[in-house]
């Protein structure tokens, strides 16, 4: 029990404690009850669904708690994820579905809105630490376990196990800090009971820090996005993005993105240099569908576990060692320390269009050139020539 229920009525803390209760039923015993209500200032009462619960034995699923007020309102608190790898379905998604701005209602646009100054949505996650642990956003931590030789068979080859704040409202560093400590312990205790041999780095001290969100001038970007850059320096013309959001760089750590985009007035700026068939583009990428590209890499048993959905639904992981073009994904594949490893590029909707083939594959192979260089990847695998020209 916390100090925070040292505060409350005996009638409090019955409920609290019931509430713990009922939280780590939910979540099937990952997750401290208690952990869970001191979140965003601490909560007396706390309710679970009964259709979104887990049931680690799979391992997969969803718990959600929601903070209860005394006339029976509920609202967002926290929830739990766990999600395996190596099966049929990705767990790293590549493609437009991962949409990172928040895009406006048609009532609620004006022509100052501005689509993409900050990434509102999906901004891009910051390692834990050197980043083997896993990652974290602003209201969440991802912590991943590989399972190596000797695990059980009921242990898949990857778990990422992902504590969520739901509240509304900025999270604390306290807060940041206590999913962390959510995240890593569930996954202790998940990778004990499975059968899956691995070893969780410790987490960083302190709190983690807040990610940015504001995208910067894309031509000063360093860390992640520092290939580009140097490719604005070399090559930079046409409708190219002129924003960047970055993070740290991490050789050890195993998913690394960048995320550009274009201002409103860089669209404006190259619209009238489009041909005609295209400037419709133009006028939809300052109102409701925004030009975007984000690089991301993928290496060991995280590039194992990436891919993308086709047009017809279907899911395709890919496999390390090959490359391609599919839809608005593209791809390489490296090694890079002895680990396989699969570097992607994605366009948002309509924006490939704009760019044109032979201008987005010019980008995935700076990117790639520049990733192999400083990480030293070699049998770097680059799509197909056919894939490169004019559609």
């Amino acid at each position: 029990m916390s100090l925070y229920a040292g505060w409350l009525t005996v009638d409090d803390v019955r409920d609290r404690s019931a509430s713990e209760r009922a939280i780590a039923a939910a979540c099937d015993r990952l997750v401290s009850g208690a952990a869970v209500m001191d979140l965003d200032g601490g909560t007396v009462r706390a309710e679970t669904s009964d259709y979104d619960r887990i049931d680690a034995r799979g391992p997969r699923g969803s718990c959600t708690v929601y903070r209860a007020s005394g006339s029976g309102r509920t609202t967002g608190l926290f929830s739990l994820a766990v999600r395996s790898g190596g099966e049929a379905e990705p767990l790293n998604w590549i493609g437009d579905r991962t949409e990172p701005f928040a895009l406006p209602h048609p009532a609620e646009r004006t022509p100052k809105t501005d689509l993409t100054a900050v990434a509102d949505r999906r901004p891009e996650p910051r390692p834990l630490g050197d980043g083997t642990l896993g990652w974290y956003g602003n209201w969440y931590t991802t912590v991943r376990a590989e399972c190596g030789p000797g695990s059980s068979a009921a242990a898949p080859p990857l778990l990422h196990i992902t504590a969520s704040a739901d509240y509304d409202g900025e999270v604390s560093g306290a807060d940041r800090a206590r999913l962390a400590r959510i995240a890593r312990s569930a996954a202790e205790t998940l990778t004990r009971r499975i059968g899956c041999r691995t070893r969780l780095p410790a987490l960083p001290a302190g709190q983690p820090a807040p990610v940015p969100t504001a995208l910067r001038p894309a031509r000063s970007a360093g860390g992640s996005c520092a290939w580009f850059a140097g490719y604005l320096r070399r090559s930079g013309h046409g409708p190219l993005p002129d924003r960047a959001l970055s993070v740290p760089v991490r050789d050890t750590h195993p998913l690394e993105g960048c995320l550009l985009a274009v201002s409103p007035g860089q669209v404006r700026h190259t619209a009238g240099g489009l041909p005609e068939d295209k400037r419709d583009f133009a006028d939809s990428a300052v109102t409701h569908s925004p030009w975007w590209l984000r690089t991301v890499t993928y290496t060991g048993a995280e590039a194992r576990a990436a891919g993308y959905e086709t047009i017809e639904g279907e899911d395709v992981v890919i496999k390390p060692g090959t490359a391609g073009h599919a839809n608005d994904v593209w791809w390489a594949s490296s090694v890079c320390g002895g680990k396989p490893a699969v570097h992607t590029l994605t366009t948002s909707y309509a924006y490939d269009n704009v760019l044109g083939s032979r201008t987005v594959s010019a980008l995935l192979r700076a990117y790639v050139d520049d990733m192999a260089e400083r990480r030293g990847c070699t049998r770097v695998t680059y799509p197909d020539a056919a894939d490169s020209g004019d559609r």
